[in-house]
């Protein structure tokens, strides 16, 4: 089993690699990322250009609701954070993962609270 998720693992990690020759933040569109764990989703809004992480949301401290109402959550706290800090256009980086479920909806609360992408 142990061999399984080690294998799905490096599978992400070798696609994460693929996409991060693709795409930079810059200083006009930083890059917006996700990290999806068991317990917790992370995005946070990096400039590749710099190496500074302009804002940052996480699930870490809401405890009420389900993964998916948090990970909702997270979506409109990351779109707040840049509106705080004049970002309103980004680039997407699904960081490995695949677009559906929790990395789905981060980016839909993300578009809702007005970032673009």
């Amino acid at each position: 089993m142990q061999n399984k998720n080690k294998n799905k693992d490096t599978k992400r990690l070798r696609l994460k690699k693929r996409i991060r020759v693709k795409i930079r933040g810059t200083e006009e569109r930083p890059r917006l990322t996700i990290f999806r764990s068991n317990k917790f989703i992370y995005a946070q809004v990096v400039n590749d250009m710099t190496g500074k992480t302009l804002a940052q949301a996480s699930d870490i401290k809401v405890k009420k609701g389900t993964k998916t109402e948090r990970a909702k959550e997270v979506g409109k706290m990351i779109g707040e954070v840049c509106k705080g800090a004049k970002i309103s256009k980004v680039v997407f980086d699904r960081n490995g993962f695949k677009y559906t479920g929790r990395i789905k909806l981060v980016a839909d609360a993300a578009r809702a609270a007005g970032l673009q992408f």
